[in-house]
Parts: structure tokens; sequence; C-alpha cells
């Protein structure tokens, strides 16, 4: 009964995070699909060479020498995955969906069905983003998705200092998204966006916070969010609350009540024209004293 309890508790963003785009596709490593399920890859792999049939190779693939150079040098940490004799096999989303045919037990069926959600979020992420990589270079996202998990795409490269400021400029829309999500993700309890401009993109920016960090956004009467998105959001990701002030001029973020930034424009326009964002030291206390009189 615990074991039952442990994988349904499974974590989706751990699964996410062992998510890599190889040839194209999104795909697992064997040995890390062999972790989730609790079996050895020896043992996981033999399952799967039993009925080799049910895996075509757009179901299943194995790397080349210089693919898996490039996968490993990506990973935290090599435990489990270091001094292999032959190359790994990775699973396409359908040759996950397929493990759970081929291994045949409750709790593999529980796993796939974690892991297939998994797929499912990471997708809806590249959907809701199409804009932002339309504007990435080819060049540019052909090496982002050689070289990157999915999950860090859009993580902050650059000083790892903590931020108290930064000047974009005209077409720095990558790096200003990127910081932008890096500042929401700092939040653990709750976020206060002031926003006279929001609209959908702006969600799929705040989408990016830790689960259960609940959000509130002040914005103009005559927003571009209706009430459909807002209930889709929180389907999805709650808490969300919006409400309605012309009080404002500025925007700014406001993480857990205290760290408070200024930002110089609109987050669903970072990036488009010059632009800076900074802390501002001892803001919290006062402006959420006036965010108190806004009903």
């Amino acid at each position: 009964m615990e074991k039952t309890k442990e994988i349904l508790s499974l974590d989706t963003g751990d699964i996410k995070s062992r998510i890599y785009t190889i040839r194209g596709k999104q795909v697992m490593l064997d040995s890390d699909l062999a972790e989730l399920y609790q079996i050895s890859t020896k043992a996981f792999n033999q399952s799967v060479n039993r009925n080799v049939e049910r895996f075509p190779e757009r179901f299943r693939f194995r790397l080349t020498k210089e693919e898996y150079t490039s996968l490993r040098s990506q990973f935290v940490t090599s435990n489990g995955r270091g001094g292999r004799r032959y190359m790994p096999f990775v699973f396409t989303e359908q040759g996950v969906a397929m493990l759970s045919a081929v291994l045949k037990s409750d709790i593999a069926l529980k796993i796939s069905i974690s892991i297939m959600d998994a797929f499912v979020e990471m997708r809806h992420f590249i959907a809701n983003n199409a804009a932002l990589f339309d504007r990435i270079s080819k060049v540019e996202l052909k090496q982002l998705e050689a070289d990157k998990k999915f999950d860090k795409i859009f993580e902050y490269i650059g000083d790892q200092k903590e931020t108290r400021q930064k000047i974009f400029y005209d077409g720095q829309i990558y790096d200003a998204f990127s910081l932008l999500i890096e500042l929401v993700q700092k939040a653990e309890q709750e976020i206060i966006l002031i926003d006279g401009y929001v609209d959908v993109s702006t969600l799929n920016l705040l989408a990016k916070k830790n689960a259960g960090v609940s959000v509130t956004i002040y914005t103009f009467t005559k927003t571009k969010l209706t009430a459909r998105d807002v209930a889709t959001f929180n389907g999805q990701y709650p808490q969300l609350e919006v409400k309605h002030t012309n009080i404002f001029h500025d925007r700014f973020l406001i993480l857990d009540g205290k760290t408070v930034y200024h930002i110089g424009a609109s987050l669903k326009d970072a990036g488009k024209k010059c632009f800076a964002v900074s802390e501002m030291k001892d803001a919290g206390r006062s402006l959420m004293k006036k965010l108190a009189g806004v009903k």
C-alpha cells in the first residue's frame, strides 16, 4: 500500500526534467524510465526486447555516441547513467504509451499515466510559447533543442548573482522573458502583478510559477483578459485573481509581499523595446498598504 501511495504522488515536474529533445522528438532515456518503474535498466530493456515488435523506431531508438555525449553534458549528476557498455535507448511518447502494455501491472499503468501527463504538459508549454519560439533565430533554436532540456529552455542564462537591476534593449525578447520567469519562480507563497496592460501572454509567463503560489493581478478596467481566460488558468495553475484599478501608471512585481521589482514595460511586451527591471528596496510595505484599498 505504501508503494502505491508513492506512485500516485509521482512528481510531474521531476518527470519533465527527464524529457529531452533528440532528432526533433521528445524522448526519455531507458535508465530514467527504469528508475521511474522501479526496476533495473537491464530488466527494463529485457522486457522491451521480449516484445520488440511493439517498438518500431518511431517508438524507440538507440542513441549514437555523439548524441549520448551531448546528452550527458546536460546531466546534473551522472549517477545511474554512467559506465554503460552500450549506447542507451530512448523512448518517444508513443513508446512510453506502449510500455504499460508490456510491463503489465497496476503500478506500471499508473506510472505510464503520470509520464504521459508530463508529455502533454510539455506539448502545452511549447504551444503556449509558440510566438516566443518564432522570434528565436533558426540557428539559435536548433542549438537550444540540441543542448538544453525543455524545462530549462527559459532558465536565465548569464550572471547567476542575485538580480538587482537589468537593462534590456529592443529585440532582447528571449533574455527579457527568461529573467521575468526567474523572478516569478522566486515566489514561495504569493505573486502580485501591477500591470495596466495584461493579456493571455502575461498568463503564459505567470504559469511558470511554483505550485501552490497564488497570483493577484491589478490591471486597468478595460483589460484584454476575459473571465474565461482566468477560469482556464485557474483550472491548471490555481489560484489567480484579477482586480481592476487605474491608480498605477508603472508596472510592479511583488513577491511574497516584500520583494518588489519595478518593470519598465508591460510583461507582455518585454524585450520589444528598451526597458529596465530593478529591485526596489523597502517598497513592499508601502505598496501593499496602497493595494489594501483596492476592491
